[in-house]
């Protein structure tokens, strides 16, 4: 029985070092004007997303009011209005966004004043 041949040959040890993973490329701080990777948003993009999405809730409540314009008659706190059925949910849900926005508001206020006499 003959043995296997061993046919490796011994190399001596590499001189120069093996790479590792690469290092991260460093983040520019503040004040410099590097792009790091993918630009922040800003106000004005954040503002003009805003726009596009007002835009369309408008088109569709057009779309809502064009398709409701059968007349009803709404009886509020003894007053009586005849207006289109399209028009009246819009100025119910108008007066409702009002209402929520003036709660938020207070609530806003409320908060401030308790952050400045936590401060001062």
């Amino acid at each position: 029985m003959s043995t296997p041949r061993d046919d490796r040959v011994d190399l001596p040890p590499p001189t120069q070092p093996i790479p590792g993973p690469a290092a991260p490329p460093p983040v520019p701080g503040p004040g410099t004007t590097e792009p790091a990777g993918k630009p922040r948003p800003t106000r004005i993009s954040g503002t003009w997303v805003a726009i596009l999405v007002a835009i369309v809730v408008l088109i569709f409540l057009l779309v809502f009011i064009l398709q409701n314009l059968t007349d009803v008659t709404i009886h509020f706190l003894g007053a009586s209005f005849t207006w289109p059925l399209g028009v009246s949910l819009l100025f119910a849900a108008i007066a409702g966004a009002v209402l929520v926005a003036l709660v938020g508001a207070a609530r806003i206020l409320q908060l401030r004043r308790q952050a400045k006499r936590v401060t001062h």
